[in-house]
């Protein structure tokens, strides 16, 4: 693996275990000024809004185990299995599209409940 594709996914892994943990301070570190996030839900919301809607207070999940990463240029694919404290758990997919060596976006495609 190549140097960028090595730092990127440390990036990827370490922005999922920052939002286990609350850490907005340390996920900010890690996105470009203008990002941008999509779902089913919100529609290329600004970072603000991002923080300010996606990173409630408490953290509503135990644990998010990355099932599947891949990186292919400026481009992550990701699947994930999220477990919530109330026992329920799901799986989404995300894309995360990188400008140098900041996620410049995020694109989340809901998945099923477990």
């Amino acid at each position: 693996m190549d140097p960028t594709t090595i730092s990127r996914e440390r990036t990827v892994r370490g922005l999922y275990d920052a939002y286990l943990q609350g850490r907005k301070d340390i996920a900010a570190e890690m996105l470009t000024e203008d990002f941008t996030f999509s779902s089913p839900r919100d529609d290329h919301i600004d970072r603000t809004t991002y923080f300010d809607r996606c990173w409630p207070d408490p953290v509503p999940f135990r644990d998010m185990e990355i099932e599947y990463l891949e990186i292919v240029d400026d481009e992550a694919v990701v699947r994930y299995r999220a477990e919530k404290h109330d026992g329920g758990a799901f799986r989404n997919m995300e894309v995360l599209h990188f400008r140098g060596d900041r996620i410049a976006s995020v694109d989340v495609y809901f998945g099923r409940n477990d």
